[in-house]
Parts: structure tokens; sequence; C-alpha cells
């Protein structure tokens, strides 16, 4: 019993050395084009946002909040 315990972690071990020596550079590069295309993506929204509020919403809710203040009673 022992001995298939032994082996089991000795094969968990082996695999762990394996997936650790063979890490190259090239994950490293992949990980870095994932977060620059997130970063240019997340910037692409936010300007996005900006046009949208800047001319569609914005307009309206200062419109809204003058004829609120512009009560002539």
């Amino acid at each position: 019993m022992f001995k298939k315990i032994k082996d089991k972690v000795m094969s968990i071990k082996a695999k762990a050395v394996e997936v650790i020596e063979t890490k190259t550079a090239e994950t490293y590069v992949d990980t870095g084009v994932k977060v620059l295309i997130a970063v240019v993506i997340g910037a692409l929204l936010l300007a996005l946002l900006y046009a949208l509020f800047e001319d569609t919403i914005m307009p309206s809710v200062v419109t809204k909040v003058q004829e609120l203040f512009n009560y002539a009673g």
C-alpha cells in the first residue's frame, strides 16, 4: 500500500519538475501580449463611453437639470 502511495507521489513530483523545467520564454511573451490586448481593449471601451456620455447623454442631462432650476413659479 505504501509503495502505491510512494509511486503516486513520485509520479506527481516528476510531472511537476517537468512542467517547471520546460517553462520557456514563449509563455511569458504570450502573457505579455494578452495583457497588452486587454489594455488596448479597455482604452477603446473607455474612449467609447466618454464619447457616448459627452455627445449623447450629458446634453440631455444638462437640459433637464436646467429645466428643473428654471422654475418661474
